[in-house]
């Protein structure tokens, strides 16, 4: 679980998104909505492929850029 503490003079709004941004890299919230409801088989392996397929043109795209 991410931990933050707050810097001498650090706002809530700073501090929250420090926090935001360590459940999103720890993949937290990715757990907690996978875990919430049962993801079958089939349906595990089609959100794979999408994520593979966004990822394939993602590096395409950099690559064109280069």
């Amino acid at each position: 679980m991410p931990r933050v503490t707050r810097m001498p003079n650090e706002s809530d709004e700073s501090l929250i998104r420090r926090f935001r941004k360590q459940v999103t890299k720890a993949g937290t919230m990715t757990v907690v909505r996978n875990k919430r409801w049962h993801v079958g088989k089939s349906e595990l392996r089609r959100i794979q492929k999408k994520k593979a397929i966004r990822r394939m043109r993602r590096r395409q795209a950099a690559s064109d850029r280069v």
